[in-house]
């Protein structure tokens, strides 16, 4: 006889709201006054949630602020339609779109800021980074393992070279870079895409007769 299977234990609703409400609160606080603003008390004076109740979910601020970044966080797409820079390029359209305009892009140079004051804000925004970065890496990973990048390829440079000007554009210049310009740019990182050789059909075709070629 199979090993039986422990009944499911469906999450109590009341405790899912409580959880709800209190990242709302934390988020409203990370947009209006940054890092800096979101502690335990605010929250809980922000949410109506007792500290008591917040500390039984969350430890301390650090955790609860991960988890309200995770929530804000655009979730990214993983297309399995075309070859890898296909991917790559909806994947950086998806980032620069979001870097451009959401919280959690509102959010972003506040909690950079606190990171280089505050070791709690640098693993938040280290743990947030990370996840985001890593899809676009193992894609480049792919793409060399199948040959569509180099053999001598290093995906965690690329990824940084692709990624970083989109980075750069809202955090350092007045405008954002734009979506239409990612395959620009992937194309500047990666290369120009690679020319098919051409069939016997071209060949005849550019030399103005007919295909010769046998099946």
């Amino acid at each position: 006889m199979g090993q039986a299977t422990a009944p499911k234990v469906e999450e109590d609703p009341r405790v899912g709201r409580t959880r709800r409400v209190v990242l709302d609160a934390t988020i409203d606080l990370l947009v209006e006054g940054g890092y800096g603003a979101v502690t335990v008390e605010a929250v809980a004076a922000r949410s109506g949630v007792a500290k008591s109740t917040i500390y039984r979910h969350w430890p301390g601020r650090l955790e609860l602020v991960n988890d309200a970044f995770h929530e804000l966080k655009p979730p990214v797409p993983l297309s399995c339609d075309g070859d890898v820079r296909d991917r790559v390029i909806v994947l950086l359209e998806n980032l620069a779109q979001n870097v451009a305009a959401s919280t959690w892009s509102s959010c972003l140079p506040s909690l950079i800021a606190a990171a280089e004051r505050d070791v709690e804000a640098r693993q938040v925004h280290c743990q947030a980074s990370q996840s985001g970065r890593q899809t676009l890496v193992d894609l480049l990973e792919e793409g060399r393992a199948n040959g569509e990048l180099p053999a001598r390829a290093d995906p965690e440079v690329l990824a940084d070279a692709l990624a970083g000007p989109i980075f750069l554009r809202r955090l350092m210049f007045p405008a954002p870079l734009e979506p239409a310009v990612v395959p620009h740019l992937v194309d500047q990182v990666l290369g120009p895409r690679p020319v098919a050789p051409p069939t016997g059909a071209d060949q005849a075709a550019a030399a103005g007769g007919p295909d010769t070629t046998t099946t």
